[in-house]
């Protein structure tokens, strides 16, 4: 199956946001929305370092702890995403107040990748290459800017050559193991990438989407399947030990980026997105644990993309949650996790997807 292409690459300019989506998917864009983002924005700028880069710890999550490796500094993961904040937000690189911030996290990705196209520094891993190579495609989708360009390819080809056998990928390069929580990152940074016009091998996707739907806990065979008419997917395919709220999200959103958008499996994951939607929010978003960031980071595209009643009823009460929990300062907390940068980008992206400026986010 192919990627599909979607929509424009060029984003319209920031301040005609609130009249070119007022009705769009019956989501009026508030005051208080567009306010907390200005000062998401805000904080950001503020905070990013001179290299161009956002701090935040560098290490991997275990269970549902976070394990740092190496603690506040230049991160790729983050740096990648808060730049995608401020795209989100119709700001473009070399144009207007924030231009010079995203020109110089451009910049900052750029030095970070490697001859062989590996995106990393400080010892970040596969999750933050495929934040880093999303981001690039992006900007690449808005500029043109040939060096960025040059190295996309580069990112892309290290993703196709990454892909094991089992169709999937893992926190380090070339690991023989999988998740769906790496997956949904090279699923997405591998769209945004394809619909610009860069080389993505049909057979990379083909079998990346035999991973996600093998992954979809009603999905397996075999005489020890259960099946399980929740509609959520596991971490790991075939693996009946764990699945929930943030894992589900990533593999609707990863079929979605995919080019698939119709299926029972789809289906069935927006019902559990929403049935566990109040108890999500109380176990991990009073605490701003990473699970609720990556968990609403894909449950807002997966809505997004549904459109309708679904996206309604479940960005308008997630906004709120938002809202109410932000710093006096513009940022979010993270209480497990990289940092506040992170939280932050995360929280901005959420409350954005409604301006419908950056590309990934069309259908």
């Amino acid at each position: 199956m192919a990627l599909c292409v979607t929509g424009p690459v060029a984003a319209p300019m920031a301040q005609d946001a609130g009249a070119a989506t007022e009705a769009f998917r019956g989501v009026r864009i508030t005051a208080d929305q567009e306010r907390s983002t200005t000062r998401g924005l805000e904080w950001l700028a503020g905070n990013q370092n001179a290299d161009g880069s956002w701090d935040g710890d560098v290490g991997y999550k275990r269970n549902e702890s976070y394990v740092t490796t190496r603690e506040q500094g230049g991160h790729v993961g983050v740096t990648a995403l808060a730049g995608m904040a401020f795209l989100a937000g119709g700001h473009l690189p070399g144009r207007g107040e924030y231009g010079p911030v995203v020109d110089r996290a451009v910049d900052y990705i750029l030095r970070a990748t490697n001859q062989d196209g590996y995106i990393t520094s400080a010892g970040t891993r596969m999750y933050s290459h495929a934040f880093a190579t999303l981001f690039l495609a992006q900007v690449c989708g808005m500029t043109h800017r040939e060096d960025t360009r040059q190295r996309l390819q580069k990112a892309v080809d290290f993703i196709v050559k990454g892909q094991n056998e089992l169709g999937g990928w893992r926190y380090e390069p070339l690991a023989r193991d999988a998740d769906m929580s790496i997956v949904v990152c090279q699923c997405l940074a591998l769209r945004a990438a394809r619909n610009i016009g860069i080389r993505v091998p049909k057979g990379t996707i083909d079998a990346a989407v035999m991973y996600v739907v093998d992954s979809a806990e009603h999905g397996h065979s075999g005489p020890r399947s259960r099946r399980n008419q929740r509609g959520t997917f596991t971490y790991k395919r075939g693996s009946a030990s764990r699945t929930n709220y943030s894992l589900t999200a990533a593999g609707v959103t990863a079929l979605n980026g995919l080019g698939i958008y119709s299926d029972e499996l789809i289906d069935r994951g927006i019902e559990f997105l929403h049935d566990e939607f109040a108890s999500f929010n109380r176990r991990y978003g009073t605490r701003g644990h990473y699970f609720f960031w990556y968990g609403h980071y894909y449950g807002v595209q997966a809505m997004y993309t549904k459109g309708g009643h679904d996206w309604v009823t479940y960005f308008t009460p997630l906004r709120e949650f938002l809202l109410g929990r932000q710093r006096a300062d513009g940022s979010w907390a993270n209480g497990t996790g990289p940092g506040p940068a992170f939280s932050t980008a995360m929280a901005c992206l959420i409350l954005e997807i409604p301006y419908d400026f950056l590309p990934i986010f069309h259908r």
